[in-house]
């Protein structure tokens, strides 16, 4: 559920939600105030007010603004990683495989939420909580790729490892580019010349077996 999705029905305040919900609803409205104004110049008060709630009932599920930061990092790191992992798994075709990866990053900085803004893109990147998710994120995507390509070519755990980074770096810093230009080409296209340039690349590494390797 997306952070519009999780706000766009907020209810009169008092109106009481069951737990979870409510805790969705807090997590939307902090998404849209951090991901607009960054985490320094968000406030507590400017959450509830956007959430439709009083500050007490926003400390009863978030001590405090950096909790409340942290779990929606664990929120949209997670659905990255899966995102990455569902594409390796959708299909055997290499190729396919790597634009299918290529495309994860565009659909999550093309979100709308602008999740992907707190997690590449934080004013809190100093903060060792927050520092240490970003890491996750990055290492645990490059580790999926890493797998396929460690399986595919034979090549060692620690080189397979520095090309899956390769990969996954380029298709973050890329599809934040083309978001950033304003999306000047269609994303399909986008995507299309992103995963020639990175298939010209990894098809030189043949697989394991063939007469080539």
């Amino acid at each position: 559920m997306t952070a519009i999705e999780q706000t766009e029905a907020v209810r009169p305040r008092g109106t009481r939600l069951p737990r979870r919900a409510r805790r969705n609803q807090l997590l939307g409205a902090a998404q849209q105030v951090f991901v607009a104004q960054g985490y320094h110049a968000a406030a507590m008060d400017d959450i509830a007010e956007r959430a439709g709630v009083s500050k007490p009932v926003l400390y009863q599920h978030f001590p405090g603004k950096l909790d409340l930061y942290l779990a929606l990092l664990d929120q949209h790191c997670e659905a990255l990683i899966q995102s990455v992992r569902h594409a390796l798994a959708s299909t055997t075709d290499n190729k396919q495989r790597v634009r299918a990866t290529m495309d994860a990053y565009f659909a999550y900085v093309e979100d709308d939420g602008g999740a992907f803004r707190l997690v590449f893109e934080s004013d809190l990147t100093n903060e060792p909580a927050v520092r240490e998710r970003v890491d996750k994120v990055t290492n645990e995507c490059a580790e999926a790729i890493c797998d396929v390509i460690a399986e595919d070519t034979g090549l060692s755990r620690a080189e397979s490892m520095l090309l899956a980074s390769g990969l996954g770096g380029l298709a973050q810093v890329v599809a934040r580019s083309w978001l950033h230009s304003d999306r000047s080409v269609p994303r399909d296209q986008a995507v299309q010349l992103l995963t020639s340039l990175a298939w010209r690349g990894i098809a030189g590494f043949p697989l394991h077996g063939s007469e080539q390797h």
